[in-house]
């Protein structure tokens, strides 16, 4: 879920700084595509530096250069001993996508398009998230493009992942340059639908209400802390994502631990869908009398069913998480434990 919150709250913040200039000029021009540029060169640098959990597993990363007492590498030194790495071992297709995210982060963007060209030939087209990460790449480099083939990116990794964020960001804009809002609204409003954090959906409704001409809608309060429970699910590194189909059935569970069935609320979700947040609440409730307000405690439960049913079975792939519902924060399952 931590990546689906910083490419919102990265893409939100471009929308937010570029909008008022897109407005002024009526057209992604190069003054308003340069601040969302140095807006997105900003946040991913953060990023880079703190957040990328595939960087810690790198046996000469940062992490691994400090266990041993090193002082850790610079941005620069680990992108070029990534480089080196993938000339020996050009059919890497992680280190294609991560290699092109590093020099997006320098604002390397001729380079970033050449690394994610590979990955995208190597995964022959076929993942919408890496079609979308060049399609970025392409408007970093060059703001007509989303008019282009970068546009064009975007749309096709929609069809792919119809959720992926930048799919649906990036899109919502050229839909709006092209002076078709009403699609921009549709665009933006599935983003809104994907529950991003508060501060990001209420950017994305004024958006949508300026592309619609409708006045705007004040921000849903949140239920009451001991009526839902927020939940951030991702498929953890101890899971063979290869083995989860993208429409593999995954159900969340929220259970009394002294009383596990029958369970108090449960959601539906696909694994192609992940990371996201699912917030249940009355409207997953089960059994009528029996809802998530009179509970302090409940154990959450993250199955992928590959039989599309909620009963465990050989072979399914779940996670599970404690939750004190009266701390009303928001909690992370992941999925990384295999039923035997």
């Amino acid at each position: 879920m931590f990546w689906l919150i910083l490419i919102l709250m990265a893409l939100v913040a471009v929308a937010a700084v570029t909008w008022p200039l897109y407005r002024s000029e009526q057209k992604l021009s190069a003054r308003s595509a340069g601040v969302g540029v140095l807006v997105v060169g900003l946040s991913a640098l953060v990023y880079y530096q703190i957040g990328e959990p595939s960087a810690r597993n790198l046996p000469d990363g940062p992490a691994a250069q400090s266990a041993a007492g090193q002082p850790p590498a610079s941005v620069n030194e680990m992108v070029e001993s990534l480089a080196a790495r993938l000339d020996e071992n050009p059919d890497d297709v992680e280190g294609w996508k991560m290699l092109g995210r590093s020099y997006l982060v320098m604002g390397n963007f001729e380079d970033a398009v050449a690394a994610l060209e590979r990955a995208v030939e190597l995964e022959d087209s076929t993942d919408g998230q890496t079609l979308a990460a060049l399609g970025e790449a392409l408007f970093l480099q060059d703001n007509s493009s989303i008019s282009g083939r970068a546009g064009e990116l975007f749309e096709t990794s929609l069809v792919l992942v119809p959720n992926n964020p930048k799919g649906l960001f990036y899109s919502g804009l050229r839909a709006s340059n092209a002076g078709d809002n009403e699609l921009a609204a549709e665009r933006w409003e599935a983003l809104l639908a994907t529950s991003p954090p508060p501060e990001v959906a209420n950017v994305l409704r004024t958006r949508i209400a300026e592309w619609r001409g409708t006045p705007v809608a004040e921000a849903t309060p949140p239920p009451a802390a001991n009526g839902s429970v927020t939940l951030q699910v991702d498929i953890g590194f101890g899971a063979s994502v290869s083995a989860l189909d993208p429409k593999t059935t995954v159900f969340v569970i929220a259970r009394d631990p002294a009383q596990p069935a029958p369970p108090i609320a449960v959601d539906r979700r696909l694994a192609e869908e992940l990371p996201t947040t699912v917030t249940l609440d009355s409207r997953n409730e089960m059994l009528p009398g029996r809802s998530l307000a009179g509970f302090e405690k409940l154990e959450v439960v993250v199955r992928a069913s590959a039989s599309g049913q909620p009963q465990a079975a050989s072979g399914d792939w779940f996670g599970t998480a404690n939750v004190d519902v009266t701390e009303n924060m928001a909690v992370t399952v992941e999925i990384n434990q295999q039923v035997p």
